[in-house]
């Protein structure tokens, strides 16, 4: 049934009374408001339109897939080591057998919290050429250590940070595992190594690959990392060919990265739907443990080294510019301000809210019709979430200077980019809470007369309310580490926790960075903290 044909049936139903006039109602706000979220990114194509012919041979242009293929490489190789460092980790806190293996969980969970450009900022002040590794060892004649710069840095920083994607999700998987049938194939002489190709594999594949999935999205579209350890890729090089007037290339080159991105989604939903291996679970896992004997002390050894890297290494270092003044940290230029964090904290504010009142009607809609158009409604915000910040700021640049030029790089369209990119997240938590209300107190409620409004204000929305408060708050912790659009958007003047520290970088002032990166660290580990409650439920 095409969109069309459903949404004549969802009028004609609507026509025999008042409930499924709302929900007609109901479905179509939600799928105005999804089209006005995704519309910016259809001027892309306008703008690019405007190379003419020139277009294919600018796509095709040697230093163009010269960059595309190093991004396109950067995404495997990142991709690839998360899956290498993210599995093992879920196996050895499910079924290791080690000890205190929640302390372990959050432990491998945590490096989630940091993001990836202030990781890398750690990382090159530690091992840079003039970092703290190179000054400890100039005392030893150590003259010169390995560069960190480059795409091998990059990639190391890159997994160190985003594997929690694919161990969270593959953690998730071993949960429900049923340790039942992998006894069973023991003991039907299957060796350790093909129960867990033949039984545990197929089962927790689907996690494995919505972790990559996230993994790859994440390296595609970061911007502060690469730029950081000095690897051009994809979005660096739109955001080069921007800033220097050329705003059709740029918009052509975001195309690319769109598609790049499309593909990345597609091979996904194919690995990820293809469940023709798995079983069903009764998610009984105690009979599925390794049995690693002695073993599984030496295993610690892998969840420490990779806490120390990703978590102490950065704390350390801005701890230490914090107490005893780093590079640049008295210089005297640049000088940190608190009101970098306000507007950090409003503009995330207004994010959070404004998200949460345009993803109730989505959410709600989604979860209450099983029309397709509901349905579409519900995906197409997700179209935001997939797309890169630097493509979405270059798309809503253009679009404002063409057709709304009063808000451009104003607060509003700051605060919209914003609900683009993170509304999703609002969305999900909310129709989660929806599906759970029982559906014969809602009916109930109108029974006893009252409105369709009144019965959402008295008895659904209290009861969806914790979900309402996790998805606002996800999205205001989000919002406060956003870089690329947070760089390109902002109106003049106007600086946050994340430009700020971009500036010092720039300059070479590392240790003014110390106090905002800190802040962040911390606001960071609270959203980490709702990620973990919300798994726990």
């Amino acid at each position: 049934m095409s969109i069309r044909e459903q949404v004549a049936r969802t009028l004609a139903r609507g026509a025999d009374g008042d409930d499924s006039a709302a929900d007609v109602g109901l479905t179509l706000l939600a799928a105005a408001i999804a089209a006005v979220l995704v519309l910016p990114l259809v001027w892309l194509a306008v703008d690019a339109a405007g190379l003419g012919v020139r277009a294919l041979e600018l796509a095709v242009a040697p230093q163009t897939l010269e960059v595309l293929v190093r991004s396109v490489a950067l995404v495997a190789v990142v991709t690839g080591a998360s899956i290498l460092l993210g599995v093992p980790l879920a196996l050895l806190t499910v079924q290791g057998g080690i000890p205190f293996p929640r302390f372990w969980t959050v432990l491998a969970a945590l490096p989630l919290a940091v993001p990836s450009y202030l990781g890398a900022f750690a990382f090159v002040s530690a091992f840079g050429p003039r970092g703290e590794l190179a000054d400890l060892l100039a005392p030893l004649g150590v003259e010169s250590i390995p560069s960190v710069y480059g795409f091998a840095g990059a990639a190391f920083v890159l997994t160190l940070y985003t594997y929690p994607y694919v161990f969270l999700t593959t953690r998730a998987s071993l949960l429900s595992l049923d340790g039942s049938l992998v006894e069973a194939a023991r003991t039907l002489n299957a060796g350790r190594w093909e129960a867990f190709r033949r039984i545990t594999l197929p089962q927790i594949l689907p996690g494995i690959t919505a972790g990559a999935l996230l993994v790859a999205l994440y390296a595609l579209a970061d911007f502060g990392t690469p730029n950081i350890m000095r690897v051009e890729v994809f979005t660096q090089f739109i955001y080069a060919r921007y800033n220097a007037f050329a705003r059709d290339y740029a918009a052509l080159l975001s195309l690319q990265l769109l598609t790049v991105t499309a593909v990345i989604l597609a091979l996904e939903s194919r690995i990820g739907v293809d469940e023709s291996g798995a079983y069903e679970s009764g998610g009984h896992r105690d009979s599925a443990d390794l049995e690693l004997g002695r073993w599984r002390y030496a295993a610690l050894v892998l969840p420490t080294a990779v806490a120390l890297l990703a978590i102490a290494l950065p704390i350390g270092i801005f701890a230490m510019w914090l107490t005893a003044g780093g590079p640049g940290y008295e210089g005297g230029q640049l000088t940190f301000e608190w009101e970098y964090g306000f507007n950090s904290a409003y503009v995330a504010l207004l994010a959070a809210a404004a998200s949460i009142l345009v993803a109730l009607p989505i959410a709600i809609a989604s979860a209450t019709s099983s029309s397709r158009l509901a349905a579409l409604a519900d995906r197409a915000p997700y179209v935001g979430y997939a797309t890169p910040g630097i493509v979405l700021a270059i798309a809503l640049l253009s679009f404002t200077l063409d057709v709304l030029p009063s808000v451009y790089k104003t607060i509003p369209l700051l605060v919209f980019a914003y609900v683009v990119r993170f509304m999703p997240q609002a969305i999900g938590s909310i129709r989660t809470s929806t599906l759970q209300v029982d559906r014969e107190l809602v009916e109930a409620s109108r029974t006893l007369g009252r409105s369709r409004l009144a019965t959402f204000r008295k008895v659904t929305l209290p009861l969806i309310l914790p979900g309402v408060a996790a998805g606002a708050a996800l999205v205001f912790l989000t919002t406060m580490k956003e870089l690329p659009a947070t760089l390109m958007l902002r109106p003049l003047g106007f600086d946050t926790l994340v430009t700020y520290i971009w500036s010092v970088e720039e300059a070479g002032m590392y240790g003014q960075a110390a106090v905002p990166a800190l802040v962040l660290i911390g606001i960071s580990g609270l959203s980490m903290a709702v990620i973990l409650v919300q798994e726990g439920r």
